[in-house]
């Protein structure tokens, strides 16, 4: 959405310059007229342009959208009105592609439009959960609280995903800068010292010899070491594009002897937290289940349970349809049909969240704390390994020239 700058008249008299950020010429105008300015030109304000590879506001930042959502609630609870709530945030809101689509919102509202609606024709940016929730508020007469309730659960999926990341954060840099310390040795550093060697004749031990030719095959064959990477890179990408390609490695990631565990109950935690939202919301379960089962990363997984509301259409109850999918582990199963029992589905489904994402807390802090060790002895080897095949012939050759 692009910036005008605006040369208006005032009542009194005065000629005023004002910056405005506008979805098109005709609605900037349009604001201004409705202060009460007349408008003398309307021109695009090529300086606050930003280039679309160094913008960074492309997306909508998560703890921005957070925000936005605490500060609609607090307007909500004091009796604003919703289109003249979504007009106060614009205002505040610093991010950029947020404060576009707000506005488009604004406008739609303002059409008479309610407050999913126009946040529906924003789906891909907004997830499903949350264009839900505002609908099980629209029809509770509750929008506030229900609001509420979802950024709770958006601010725990948050907290879960940074705590992820940091933790992978410093084995991911020691593996990287591994790499680069083995590119620079056999690329730049033993190419030059087999030369050395050469100069004086002498027997090179069995480790040099062997990483000499290492070094030297991977020079003469760089150009397809970066073809063969580059098409790689190119087969993911188009892998990601297609369908049947992603259920295929997710299917392999539940296989993997240790990831599966965390893969399946990352995806069993994140179905039980947004079904619990919903069913609290007041949605039906009927309703609630394929947009909760939207929330689930793993495409293999979200296909198995593509079944589900049919099973329950059919009678069947929430466990048995899940047990079918043999997506799921028997102590989710087991608390899913305590809380079916006692008529607590909501609540337990809660606990069941609570539950598995310690047990993946857990379990990525005992990969941390085992890969940050593994690497680092990884690293002493390579070190370790250089060292003795750069030494190693200096020996040698100290001895010959004795």
């Amino acid at each position: 959405m692009p910036h005008f700058l605006c040369r208006l008249a005032t009542d009194d008299g005065r000629i005023v310059s004002e910056p405005f950020f506008s979805p098109s010429f005709k609605e900037c105008r349009k604001h201004f007229e409705e202060e009460g300015y007349c408008v003398l030109s309307v021109k695009r304000d090529w300086k606050k342009m930003k280039a679309p590879v160094l913008s960074t506001e492309k997306k909508i930042n998560e703890k921005d959208f957070i925000t936005f959502n605490q500060e609609l609630i607090a307007l909500i609870r004091a009796g604003y009105p919703i289109f003249k709530s979504i007009n106060i945030l614009i205002q505040r809101v610093k991010n950029e592609k947020l404060k576009e689509i707000l506005m488009l919102v604004e406008k739609e509202v303002r059409g008479g439009k309610a407050l999913s609606e126009a946040f529906a024709q924003h789906e891909k940016l907004f997830s499903t959960v949350y264009i839900a929730s505002l609908m099980a508020g629209e029809r509770s007469g509750n929008l506030a609280e229900t609001i509420s309730r979802y950024n709770v659960y958006a601010r725990t999926i948050s907290q879960t995903k940074s705590r992820i990341k940091t933790a992978l954060t410093y084995p991911t840099i020691l593996i990287i800068f591994s790499f680069i310390l083995l590119f620079i040795l056999l690329n730049f550093i033993l190419p030059r010292f087999s030369t050395f060697y050469a100069d004086y004749q002498a027997q090179l031990p069995s480790i040099t010899r062997a990483l000499i030719s290492v070094s030297l095959a991977v020079q003469s064959n760089m150009v397809l070491i970066i073809a063969f990477v580059l098409v790689l890179f190119l087969a993911y990408f188009q892998m990601k594009k297609n369908e049947k390609s992603l259920v295929f490695l997710d299917r392999l990631k539940l296989k993997t002897p240790y990831g599966k565990q965390i893969w399946m109950e990352s995806a069993v935690s994140l179905f039980c937290r947004t079904l619990g939202l919903l069913l609290e919301g007041g949605i039906s379960l009927l309703s609630a289940i394929p947009l909760s089962s939207k929330a689930v990363p793993n495409k293999y997984m979200l296909m198995r349970m593509k079944v589900l509301p049919e099973s329950i259409k059919n009678g069947e109850s929430l466990t048995e349809s899940l047990r079918k999918t043999e997506c799921f582990p028997p102590l989710a199963l087991d608390m899913i049909r305590i809380g079916e029992s006692s008529a607590n589905l909501e609540g337990m489904l809660f606990d069941v969240a609570e539950v598995y994402d310690e047990r993946i807390s857990s379990k990525i802090d005992t990969i941390v704390s085992l890969i940050q060790p593994i690497v680092i002895i990884f690293m002493g080897l390579i070190v370790a390994v250089m060292l003795l095949s750069v030494y190693l012939p200096i020996f040698n050759i100290i001895q010959v020239t004795n």
